[in-house]
């Protein structure tokens, strides 16, 4: 099955621009294009594209994201470096999500604090009802 640019859009739930913009930055070099040059989207495409999302959601740079689609349309001689840029930003990612646990546990503490305050505040102004 092909997908319009559009179509490829609405499936990874991003925009027709989005794409155009990958596509640029040469992140779509394996993307045909039919005799009008319209893009058209392959389901192998389509997987490309998610692994792409997951890597730009979790804060690789295009330029890496590149260097990694690059690598692999070269062949089986880049795995090792592109098992090693996985694991590189596997490490980030894992670094990321230990800075967000903590921030969370702050603002945890902090609704927590803040919700004692508010009980107590609300006893009050129930006494003063009285």
């Amino acid at each position: 099955m092909e997908y319009t640019i559009k179509q490829a859009a609405e499936k990874m739930n991003l925009t027709a621009y989005t794409l155009r913009y990958y596509d640029k930055e040469g992140l779509l070099p394996f993307v045909e294009r039919d005799s009008a040059g319209n893009r058209l989207f392959t389901e192998n495409d389509i997987e490309w594209l998610g692994l792409i999302c997951c890597l730009k959601n979790t804060g690789m740079p295009i330029r890496k994201i590149k260097k990694f689609i690059q690598g692999a349309l070269e062949g089986e001689h880049t795995l090792q470096s592109r098992v090693e840029m996985l694991l590189e930003h596997r490490n980030a990612v894992l670094k990321q999500m230990e800075e967000l646990n903590k921030n969370l546990e702050k603002i945890n503490h902090k609704i927590n604090y803040y919700s004692g305050c508010l009980d107590t505040y609300k006893s009050s102004q129930h006494s003063q009802a009285h």
